[in-house]
C-alpha cells in the first residue's frame, strides 16, 4: 500500500507541474496615447507585436502629442506618443511628480505644406510660408498662383505638428484668426483635398494624390533630406515612458526600433532611424 501510495503522489506532483506549463501567461496591458502622427506607427507596430506576443494586449489612441506627455505624467498611459520634444514645463512638472520621462526617437518625418493638386504653386520659401499663416498673404497671386484668397487649414494647438510648425515657420507669430484648425494629420489633408485654394500641413507619411506636396525653399521632403536635416522642418518622432521601460512595454520599444518595427515605420511613409 505504501508503495501504491508513493505512485499516486508522485503522479499527482507531475500532473501539478504539467498544469503548470500548460497554463497561459497572464496578460500585460499596454495604454499607448498622444500624437496622431505616430499614431499609424504605433497602431501597426501594436497589431504586429499582438501576434507575436500572445501575453499582449495592446490599447492605441490618437490624442495628441501634449495628451501624449500628459498621460506620462499623470501615470495614465505607459507610452506617451509624441511628434515633438518635451516642453521645459513640461520637465518641471513631471519632475514635481516626480516622474522621469524617457525619449525614444523611432521614426524620423518632415513636415509638408500641401495645396490641391489643381493650384498651380509648386514651391514657398519659409517667409512665404510664415506670411501666408500669419496673414500677411492673403492671396494666391502674392506667390504665383492664381487671383483667389488663400484659404488656411492649421493643426489645433495641442498638436505636436502644430508646436514644430510654430518654431520653424512662424516663429511663434500667432496663427491667422480665419485660419481653419484641424485635430488631426489626416483631417488637414481632407479639408486641402475638399479645396483648390486651401493650404495645410502633415507629416510625410500622410501625403496621398489627392494632395500637393510643395517644395520649400527649393527642398523636397525625402528620407535623404530628413536624415541629414537640409529639409527645413524636419523632426523626430518619438515614443516617451517613464523611466526604463520594463518587462513588455520594454520588448515593444524594443520591437518598434528593431528590424521589424523600423520596417513598419518605413511602410507607413515615414523615415526610420535604425
Amino acid at each position: 500500500m505504501k508503495r501504491v501510495a508513493k505512485i499516486f503522489s508522485a503522479m499527482a506532483v507531475l500532473g501539478l507541474a504539467i498544469a503548470g506549463l500548460a497554463a497561459p501567461a497572464a496578460a500585460e496591458d499596454i495604454a499607448i496615447t498622444g500624437s496622431t502622427t505616430v499614431l499609424p506607427i504605433a497602431q501597426k507596430a501594436a497589431e504586429v507585436f499582438m501576434k507575436k506576443n500572445a501575453a499582449a494586449k495592446i490599447s492605441v489612441a490618437g490624442t495628441g502629442s501634449g495628451d501624449g506627455i500628459k498621460a506620462i505624467i499623470d501615470g495614465t498611459a505607459d507610452i506617451g506618443n509624441s511628434s515633438r520634444e518635451m516642453k521645459a514645463k513640461e520637465e518641471d512638472l513631471a519632475q514635481s511628480k516626480g516622474v522621469k520621462p524617457k525619449q525614444f526617437v523611432v521614426a524620423l518625418d518632415c513636415i509638408v505644406p500641401v495645396v490641391n493638386p489643381a493650384n498651380p504653386v509648386k514651391d514657398l520659401s519659409l517667409m512665404q510660408l510664415k506670411d501666408i499663416y500669419n496673414g500677411k498673404i492673403k492671396n494666391w497671386k502674392e506667390v504665383g498662383g492664381e487671383d483667389k484668397p488663400v484659404v488656411v487649414v492649421s493643426r489645433d494647438s495641442s498638436s505636436g505638428t502644430f508646436e514644430v510648425w510654430n518654431e520653424h515657420v512662424l516663429g511663434k507669430d500667432r496663427v491667422r484668426p480665419d485660419a481653419q484648425l484641424q485635430a488631426s494629420n489626416g483631417a488637414v489633408a481632407q479639408a486641402v483635398a475638399g479645396n483648390k485654394y486651401a493650404i495645410g500641413y502633415v507629416g510625410i507619411g500622410y501625403l496621398n494624390p489627392q494632395v500637393k506636396a510643395l517644395t520649400v525653399g527649393g527642398v523636397e521632403a525625402t528620407p535623404k533630406t530628413a536624415k541629414d536635416k537640409s529639409y527645413p522642418i524636419a523632426r523626430g518622432l518619438n515614443m516617451y515612458t517613464n523611466g526604463e521601460p520594463k518587462g513588455m512595454v520594454k520588448e515593444f520599444i524594443e520591437f518598434v526600433l528593431g528590424p521589424e518595427g523600423q520596417k513598419i515605420v518605413k511602410e507607413e511613409g515615414f523615415v526610420p532611424v535604425n
